[in-house]
């Protein structure tokens, strides 16, 4: 039963990492491309690493999986924000179909005022 059900996960994360693969390739600019980069990805890694895990069946494996798939996800939406803010603020071309730029008010706002605007939220 345990290799059915790790097989299961192995084959459900690979193919969510297939998928995020497939979505950095098609999307058009860096921003869109977090999205599948950010989601599928860390999910596909953590339903390999729960069907490692099973198939090991040892405490100590299990334990530095569980310590690296917490880094992972961890580390690995906050390192996609600064990739996306980095392009951002050094001026990538967002895509035609942005027609609402709502980070070029709020950095103009702190550019002037680093206090932020009257009526900010927060």
């Amino acid at each position: 039963m345990t290799d059915v059900v790790s097989s299961i996960l192995l084959l459900l994360g690979t193919v969510l990492t297939l998928l995020s693969a497939v979505g950095l390739h098609r999307y058009r600019d860096v921003f869109a491309r977090t999205h599948p980069a950010g989601k599928a990805a860390p999910l596909g890694a953590t339903f390999v690493a729960i069907a490692v895990s099973l198939q090991l069946a040892d405490p100590a494996a299990t334990l530095k999986l569980a310590v690296a798939l917490l880094l992972l996800l961890l580390t690995f939406p906050t390192g996609l924000h600064m990739v996306a803010r980095a392009a951002y603020r050094s001026g990538t071309e967002l895509n035609a179909d942005v027609e609402i730029d709502e980070l070029a008010d709020t950095l103009r706002w702190a550019d002037e005022d680093p206090a932020g605007p009257a009526d900010a939220p927060g």
